[in-house]
């Protein structure tokens, strides 16, 4: 189930964090850390102010990790997120289907941003809306 969506101030832009970060994923024991980086230098800074260590821990919360830290590269624009306790154990004592955590970025990416309209243009996938019209069957 997916979080539900911040409101929307007058300006802003809801969008999940996928349309304007990517990520990478790495584990070592029951310890996973997810890289987020911003595809737009124009956006790192409303990533740095929503995508934080409370933010992140919230959105994981259902696998109980017992920290979060945050650290950040701003010459990359990118940060890399170090969650301890949330892989049940490392890939040599989990039963988890997928013990390395690889798709814990994809569960971060879709954290709910809200960023200014006039940054709209920076995101992946574009602004416009569809054109094509959706025809009957």
């Amino acid at each position: 189930m997916l979080p539900a969506m911040p409101p929307s101030m007058p300006d802003t832009l809801t969008v999940p964090l996928y349309r304007a970060a990517h990520a990478r994923t790495g584990d070592k024991g029951n310890r996973s850390n997810i890289s987020v980086i911003a595809w737009d230098p124009r956006l790192w800074q409303t990533l740095v102010a929503q995508v934080t260590e409370e933010a992140v821990a919230r959105h994981f919360a259902h696998r109980r990790p017992s920290r979060v830290t945050r650290y950040l590269l701003p010459r990359l624009q990118a940060m890399n997120f170090v969650l301890d306790d949330v892989l049940d154990g490392g890939v040599n004592d989990a039963l988890n289907l997928d013990s390395h955590g690889k798709s814990l970025s994809f569960l971060l990416l879709e954290l709910p941003i809200a960023l200014p309209t006039d940054l709209a243009d920076c995101l992946a996938g574009g602004f416009e809306p569809t054109t094509t019209p959706i025809q009957e069957t």
